[in-house]
């Protein structure tokens, strides 16, 4: 009977303490590019968007957390098809363990998030879904939901401007090598090329339809390679750096979308009301070297102050993924800190 009480009470002293999953020895529970911080725990957490769509993420907290007190929160976007795994548990370790609560989560249709078929971009929902962050972290008793900001890593530097244009409660955005993908899914193409491949992806449909199910073509290998290819030209080398080698390889980050994904952002304008951001505050955060770096600059010049465009020496594009010597967390910080 004893032994009985005391297994109760291991188990009850286990549920009561312990939302978190464990410490940095298990990566907070998942295969995270990025070792967890003795200083900061994680927890596993589930909730819907609007439309009913499952999202799956993680909570970031300082270890020496006090629930009863407030704290400022982040949520931080992943690169466009990425995965919470891969940028985002690098810059939540590193602010979670500056006194933030910091939420990564997974777009629907990718990683663990809810949502079929698989690799369907949307940019109504991908926006969408980091107001249905905010909607979580504002019901978190130990957050100050008058200060809940986001940072925009790649594409979601694009959705995440785009959600702050629409939702008050973001009061402050940063993004890092941002990608305005409504842009992109149009950029290089002359008029005629345009609506050549709205043909090409209206045929598509009809195959797509008839075969049950989307096409998906990923653009990186099932498992990390040794070293990149060295026939590739420059950005594709550099996408296959990070996310098709060890340091950023992921098996739900295979990169792209379905192909016919592209026709939703090719009717699509994320940055149509950026201005409407103001007076909340921009931070633009991008490399010198980056090949994306017009996307931050033009979007700085269309956005009223306050605002700001931070280039980081000697970095590229995927530098603002995972390198902690060139993401310049201080700037982070006392952004976020004084602007919230």
């Amino acid at each position: 009977m004893a032994k009985i009480f005391l297994v109760l009470l291991i188990i009850a002293a286990v549920v009561g303490a312990g939302w978190y999953f464990m410490s940095e020895r298990t990566n907070g529970g998942c295969a995270c590019i990025a070792p967890i911080s003795e200083n900061v725990s994680v927890k596993h957490i589930k909730y819907k968007n609007r439309y009913g769509l499952e999202i799956v993420g993680r909570l970031y907290t300082p270890r020496d957390l006090n629930k009863a007190e407030k704290y400022p929160a982040l949520i931080v976007g992943a690169p466009y098809g990425g995965v919470k795994e891969q940028a985002p548990c690098v810059y939540a370790n590193a602010l979670a363990s500056r006194g933030f609560v910091v939420l990564t989560f997974d777009q629907s249709f990718m990683g663990e998030s809810g949502g079929v078929p698989r690799n369907v971009s949307s940019p109504d929902i991908f926006v969408e879904n980091f107001s249905a962050a905010v909607d979580y972290l504002g019901t978190v008793p130990f957050v100050n939901r008058e200060k809940i900001g986001v940072i925009g890593v790649c594409g979601s530097g694009g959705f995440a401007l785009s959600a702050a244009q629409v939702d008050p409660r973001i009061r402050a955005v940063a993004t890092a090598s941002m990608y305005d993908m409504s842009v992109a899914a149009r950029m290089g193409m002359t008029a005629e090329q345009i609506a050549q491949e709205k043909e090409r992806l209206a045929a598509q449909r009809w195959v797509d339809f008839e075969n049950g199910k989307p096409e998906y073509i990923p653009s990186f290998p099932e498992k990390p390679l040794d070293a990149v290819p060295a026939d590739l030209t420059e950005p594709t080398a550099e996408w296959f750096r990070f996310y098709a080698t060890k340091r950023g390889f992921h098996p739900s980050a295979r990169g792209g979308f379905t192909t016919t994904s592209n026709m939703a952002m090719m009717n699509f304008d994320l940055l149509s009301h950026i201005d409407e951001i103001s007076p909340r505050p921009i931070l633009f955060i991008v490399g010198d070297r980056a090949h994306s770096k017009f996307f931050s600059e033009d979007a700085y010049k269309r956005a009223r102050a306050p605002k700001e465009l931070y280039v980081v020496q000697d970095a590229e594009h995927i530098d603002l993924y995972d390198r902690t010597d060139r993401i310049p967390f201080d700037k982070l910080e006392e952004f976020f800190k004084t602007q919230m």
